[in-house]
C-alpha cells in the first residue's frame, strides 16, 4: 500500500465502466474525421497563421463539434434561412476564385463546411465510386467519413453565389 492509497478513490475508479470499441452504444465509427494533409494556400484563401487566435480558436471548436456526427449527417442538417451545414458539389465550382490544385486527385467530390457568416472550411470526400474499395498498393478501405480540408476561405470566394 503506498503513502496515497485511499480504498474510497480506489472504489469510485472502480465503478466508472470501461468503454469497448466493440460496445452497442459505441458510434466511433460514425463520427466524421478531419484531414489536413491535403492544405494549400492560394492568393485567394488563407493560411493559419491569418486567422486571428479567436478565429482560429472557433475553427477548433466547429471541427470538435463536428466530429461528433458523420459526413452524411452534417449534409442534411440545415443551417440558416437555406442550404446545409455541409455542402457536397461533387465537381470543382465554376464560379469561384480559387484555381483546382493538380495535387488533388481527380475523383474528388468538393465540398464545404459552413462555420459562420461567410466563413467556409473547403475540401473534399472521396466519391461514392470508391466507397468500400480497398486501394491496391496500401491495401486500406477508402474512408468515406473523411472531409479532407484544403482551404481556409474566410470571405466565401470558393463558391461564388449570384448574392456576392
Amino acid at each position: 500500500m503506498t503513502k496515497f492509497h485511499s480504498s474510497k478513490s480506489q472504489s469510485f475508479l472502480d465503478s466508472i465502466p470501461q468503454v469497448s470499441l466493440d460496445d452497442a452504444s459505441n458510434n466511433l465509427t460514425r463520427r466524421c474525421k478531419f484531414n489536413f494533409s491535403y492544405f494549400h494556400v492560394q492568393a485567394c484563401s488563407q493560411d493559419f497563421c491569418d486567422w486571428t487566435p479567436d478565429q482560429l480558436h472557433k475553427l477548433m471548436d466547429k471541427l470538435k463539434f463536428y466530429s461528433h456526427e458523420s459526413l452524411e449527417h452534417w449534409q442534411n442538417q440545415p443551417i440558416g434561412s437555406h442550404g446545409k451545414v455541409l455542402a457536397i458539389y461533387e465537381d470543382f465550382p465554376k464560379k469561384t476564385d480559387f484555381e483546382r490544385p493538380r495535387h488533388i486527385p481527380h475523383q474528388a467530390w468538393w465540398g464545404r463546411f459552413r462555420l459562420e457568416s461567410a466563413v467556409r472550411l473547403v475540401g473534399f470526400i472521396v466519391p461514392e465510386s470508391h466507397a468500400g474499395k480497398v486501394h491496391s498498393s496500401t491495401k486500406e478501405v477508402f474512408d468515406r467519413n473523411t472531409f479532407y480540408v484544403v482551404y481556409l476561405d474566410k470571405d466565401h470566394r470558393f463558391y461564388k453565389t449570384e448574392k456576392r
